[in-house]
């Protein structure tokens, strides 16, 4: 799901236009947004919670030279799946989605006939070999 995809459910859910749903869905973002940067975390009963992992530095590689690389401290944000959420989806016979694809697109490949394989393109003519003077006899010049 897609924030788009949000705020239209919010806004057919609470019957607001998709101006307010919009706000009200920016809002949510914006103030856990905050939150995690002020490195206090966010806990929804049932869904899950969300905190700041502070990361050390260390001697890490570069996969491509096999040089060392100095990693900087940093902090992310870890979401834990609460065990309310975690059991229904568990429990869900619903087909997984492909990464960036919505069950609506999925649905549509199932039932939709696949294409004929198209012709393999024709190849393009060889030019033929130029030669040098040098490398053909008297009689064939």
């Amino acid at each position: 799901m897609t924030k788009s995809e949000l705020i239209e459910r919010v806004s057919e859910a609470a019957k607001l236009t998709k101006g307010k749903a919009e706000l009200v869905v920016g809002t949510i973002f914006g103030a856990m947004t905050e939150a995690m940067v002020r490195g206090e975390g966010i806990e929804i009963r049932g869904f899950g919670s969300f905190t700041v992992r502070q990361y050390k530095s260390y001697e890490g590689r570069n996969p491509r030279t096999g040089g060392s690389v100095h990693v900087k401290p940093k902090r992310l944000p870890f979401f834990k799946v609460g065990k309310e959420l975690r059991a229904r989806v568990n429990l869900s016979t619903a087909p997984l989605v492909e990464d960036n694809e919505d069950a609506e697109v999925q649905e549509r490949k199932a039932v939709a006939p696949k294409p004929a394989a198209a012709a393999p393109a024709a190849a393009k003519p060889r030019p033929a070999p130029k030669l040098r003077e040098e490398h053909l006899s008297e009689d064939e010049i």
